[in-house]
């Protein structure tokens, strides 16, 4: 047997390598739930660490090591890949699969789970969106997914909406270019499979509330053509309207996009100029929570926890502050005791950032309620006693 591991544990010498992984047993899978997969998968956990296993061709296995590793070093939403193992045999030497080790994305789900754990179909348009993201990222850095599926996705929730990321990159394929005829492959294809799985669901009543997967599919295609041609598109304008440079910025902003590099062209006479976008990349508001406080969240959980960061200065008047000093405040008086107030018996059902975007949500429908402002902490102590116990475990502790 042989282990090629990017980051090498001597625990994974001590899994069942020898067993079918059908068979393996509870002394080393975790109950977490798994996504529908042309091959056996298993969630294992050794000492601290937690792994996805899959069996697989040892061709297609180290292709998908490879790949994985590739998009993890441009810093794109996939899985971390962690090793293959191939030379396996069982009791009676017969050989056994090779198999892909990934890291366990914590706090995620696959699509199906998701309903399961209390989504409707009023969600459907948030999980598209988080699909139709990660394909944008994707094709931004000239990756040919392939098999653009809800099945080939984790989910984890962002502010009430979803981030997606890739957990299946067998078909995908980095370009020197990414052409047109292979965007619209994938688009197509995505909507084929998500169509597909939708109303698989819908023949299943997995799915609480009324789904149309017409609409659902024409959805994808909109919001993918209109995602790419706000993040590529040139635009055009006269001189008098530089300002037209900023807004635009500003709106990719809004996306959670940062412009990297931007392509400004004047024409001969210098009356009109020309602007396209050439590097954006996802995490605008994250990279900036992350510079003021450390805190490393989703997107949109970034951009929610810096609005009530803005709150919280406008509140003890601290405009005139030095944001990181503002932050510091904010992350020891408001951030921190607040995500402390979460029991230890109730941990594992959303991670820290997911829990304030829930208890902010809460405050909204309190203060509503009452008529006026209720105070956040106390918000999370009913948050806590009302509605936090109800919610899936969605993580296995480690320790």
């Amino acid at each position: 047997m042989r282990i090629v591991a990017a980051r090498p544990d001597p625990g994974l010498v001590r899994l069942p390598w020898s067993t079918p992984l059908e068979d393996w047993g509870a002394d080393v899978v975790v109950p977490l739930p798994r996504g529908l997969s042309r091959h056996v998968v298993r969630i294992v956990r050794q000492g601290e660490r937690v792994y996805a296993v899959k069996e697989t061709v040892e061709e297609i296995a180290f292709r998908e090591y490879r790949t994985l590793r590739d998009l993890q070093r441009m810093g794109l939403p996939a899985v971390v890949p962690l090793g293959v193992v191939t030379g396996r045999t069982d009791a009676d030497g017969e050989p056994l699969p090779a198999c892909l080790l990934t890291e366990h994305l914590r706090y995620s789900l696959p699509y199906r789970s998701l309903f399961s754990h209390g989504a409707t179909a009023q969600n459907l348009p948030s999980l598209v969106d988080a699909l139709v993201v990660l394909l944008v990222r994707l094709h931004l850095a000239d990756f040919y997914w392939g098999d653009v599926s809800l099945s080939n996705v984790l989910f984890r929730r962002s502010a009430g909406g979803f981030a997606a990321y890739l957990v299946d990159a067998e078909t995908g394929e980095l370009k020197d270019q990414l052409s047109h005829r292979l965007r619209e492959h994938d688009v197509t294809v995505g909507t084929e499979n998500v169509f597909a799985e939708l109303l698989d669901l819908q023949a299943s009543n997995a799915v609480a509330g009324e789904v149309s997967p017409h609409d659902v599919v024409e959805m994808l295609v909109r919001r993918y053509d209109e995602l790419w041609a706000e993040l590529t598109d040139q635009e055009e304008f006269s001189t008098h309207e530089m300002w037209r440079i900023e807004q635009r910025i500003e709106r990719l902003n809004d996306l959670g996009f940062d412009v990297e590099e931007l392509d400004i062209v004047t024409d001969l006479d210098g009356d009109r100029v020309r602007i396209q976008p050439r590097v954006v990349d996802l995490g605008h508001h994250r990279r900036e929570l992350q510079a003021l406080t450390g805190l490393d969240v989703e997107d949109a959980q970034a951009r929610r926890l810096l609005n009530d960061m803005a709150s919280f200065s406008a509140h003890h008047d601290l405009g005139r502050e030095d944001r990181g000093i503002v932050a510091s405040r904010w992350l020891t008086e408001i951030y921190e005791p607040i995500t402390r107030l979460v029991p230890s018996g109730l941990g594992g059902r959303l991670e820290p950032a997911e829990f304030f975007h829930e208890v902010l949500e809460h405050r909204w429908y309190l203060s509503e309620r009452a008529g006026h402002e209720v105070d956040i902490f106390e918000t999370a102590r009913d948050y806590v006693d009302t509605v936090l116990g109800s919610k899936p475990v969605e993580v296995i502790p480690t320790d």
